[in-house]
């Protein structure tokens, strides 16, 4: 570990987090059953796409292109969390790609806390939740504007 008073940045854990690793890591995972909560969702939209690992991924690119081409969006928003954030990224390239220059992409990252459940087999124990961190990626796939052309600011109320 460093030394703080030299500030050079501390390496090790904190003493909270020490003490829960500690209870957990003392935990039998044969006693319990870990349970991963959904994760929180932004709002639903209907040009938000929640990209996953599960779904086929042809499925979700035609998804995004049916979006785009008859689903009268001039954006979309594509979602994903963890694993499913090189897919995201793989589905916006794919989408503009295709499109010959017509969309543009935007990305932003995140991250998003979430909560599992580990649940006692037995009826003695207590049941513990656990928090953890994941990477997300929002990625807003857009068409683009022919040069020369402007879009009106809304006048606001």
């Amino acid at each position: 570990m460093a030394d703080r008073s030299m500030g050079t940045p501390h390496l090790g854990p904190t003493p909270a987090a020490a003490a829960t690793a500690e209870s957990v890591a003392d935990m039998d995972p044969v006693e319990y059953i870990l349970r991963k909560r959904l994760p929180h969702k932004l709002p639903r939209r209907k040009n938000d796409i929640y990209i996953n690992m599960k779904t086929d991924f042809k499925a979700q690119l035609g998804r995004c292109q049916k979006m785009l081409e008859a689903g009268g969006f001039s954006e979309i928003c594509i979602h994903g969390l963890g694993l499913a954030i090189n897919r995201a990224i793989n589905i916006a390239l794919q989408l503009q790609a295709a499109s010959f220059g017509a969309l543009h992409v935007a990305a932003n990252t995140s991250t998003v806390e979430l909560v599992d459940d580990l649940e006692p087999e037995l009826d003695q124990a207590e049941a513990v939740t656990r928090t953890r961190n994941n990477s997300a990626i929002h990625i807003k796939v857009f068409l683009a504007l022919p040069k020369g052309e402007r879009v009106e600011p809304l006048n606001p109320l």
